[in-house]
């Protein structure tokens, strides 16, 4: 299924969209693909034109880019064993069955927004260091954005969570990776042929613990402070990286690839981090 879903999107190559903000929360009660010319899931366009080939210039860009080349705490970095693996900020897990949301296309591949009426907090959640947050919507980047002894994975899914006020704080960052069977998780997303990039969406049910047991609810990982992986490249994100990669069949990978645009910013160099600390 997912090869019809997704192979439609290969060809879009925008260039002024960072990481969606997942603002299409709105659930319809229609049923099926809508288009809605007013609505745009990505609120963070920009007329500062950029692109992730050129990552190392974005701070040059725009003032409001400037932590891009300034910032201590930049995302993505590499990690390896050497790090070792987080015995700190263990998170405990609220993800239970189908939740509703839209399925649309971010500009560079695959991405879904929970649907929501203003309370993140009936949302599936995660706690750490006794503080909860709330799953605002997923997003796949292609290739990887995090490199793991040196080995940048096919590509990388992120849960983006938000706290009770919407305020981004945590990414759950998974590695995606072609093995010999089909992921259920991906079985499940719908056909896309026929969207149109920006503006058609359509309303699913999806159950998100597919893809945590996938990682087995992140057992083992790497954690670190970090920022935004596209301008304005905000810090004070903390990032949790699995350690287990998360596999897709082979021909699931193949249109996953086939369906992305490039969209990983080059790897940063590690500064005041706190790498598992």
């Amino acid at each position: 299924m997912l090869i019809s879903s997704l192979a439609f999107i290969a060809a879009l190559a925008p260039a002024v969209l960072g990481c969606p903000q997942h603002t299409n929360n709105k659930r319809s009660h229609l049923v099926g693909r809508q288009s809605d010319p007013a609505q745009n899931p990505n609120s963070n366009t920009t007329n500062n034109v950029w692109a992730y080939e050129a990552s190392f210039n974005w701070g040059k860009l725009s003032p409001d880019y400037r932590l891009c080349q300034t910032g201590t705490q930049q995302s993505p970095i590499a990690l390896s064993l050497s790090n070792g693996l987080s015995l700190n900020h263990v998170p405990t897990f609220k993800y239970t069955g189908k939740v509703p949301g839209n399925f649309f296309n971010w500009g560079y591949g695959p991405a879904f927004t929970l649907a929501h009426n203003g309370d993140w907090t009936s949302h599936p959640s995660f706690t750490y260091d006794n503080e909860t947050l709330y799953l605002k919507g997923w997003h796949i980047h292609a290739p990887a954005d995090h490199s793991v002894g040196g080995d940048r994975s096919k590509a990388e899914m992120h849960f983006v969570h938000v706290d009770a006020e919407g305020h981004e704080g945590a990414v759950l960052a998974f590695r995606l990776d072609p093995g010999n069977f089909n992921n259920t998780f991906f079985d499940q997303l719908p056909a896309m042929i026929g969207f149109d990039e920006m503006q058609v969406q359509e309303p699913i049910e999806i159950d998100l613990t597919l893809a945590m047991e996938s990682v087995q609810y992140f057992n083992e990982f790497w954690t670190y402070q970090g920022s935004l992986t596209s301008p304005p490249c905000h810090e004070g994100i903390r990032w949790f990286v699995a350690r287990q990669i998360m596999f897709t069949g082979v021909e699931q990978m193949q249109a996953i690839l086939g369906a992305s645009t490039y969209s990983a910013r080059a790897e940063q160099e590690v500064w005041q981090h706190r790498i598992n600390e």
